[in-house]
C-alpha cells in the first residue's frame, strides 16, 4: 500500500529543498507520494530536473502566492 508522506522545505534556499526531497525519498517505496512544500521559487525547476534525472514521476505542482507544493510519485 502506498502512502503520502509530506515535506516542509519551506524557507529553505537551493539547494537544501533538492538535497531534503532526495533524502526523504531515499526512505520511501516505489509507488508513495511526496507532497514538498517550498518558498524558493528555484524547486519549480531543480526538482522536476531531478526527478527526470532519477525516474520519479512530477504529478503535480501548484503555486499559491509564496507557497510552492510539488507532488512526486517514487519510481
Amino acid at each position: 500500500m502506498s502512502e503520502l508522506i509530506e515535506l516542509d522545505a519551506r524557507r529553505l534556499l537551493c539547494p537544501m529543498p533538492v538535497i531534503r526531497t532526495q533524502d526523504r525519498i531515499r526512505t520511501l517505496n516505489t509507488g508513495d507520494r511526496l507532497v514538498v512544500h517550498c518558498t524558493d521559487p528555484g524547486v519549480l525547476h531543480d526538482i522536476p530536473a531531478w526527478c527526470r534525472i532519477n525516474g520519479h514521476d512530477v504529478l503535480e505542482t501548484r503555486t499559491e502566492g509564496r507557497d510552492i507544493t510539488i507532488t512526486i510519485e517514487v519510481r
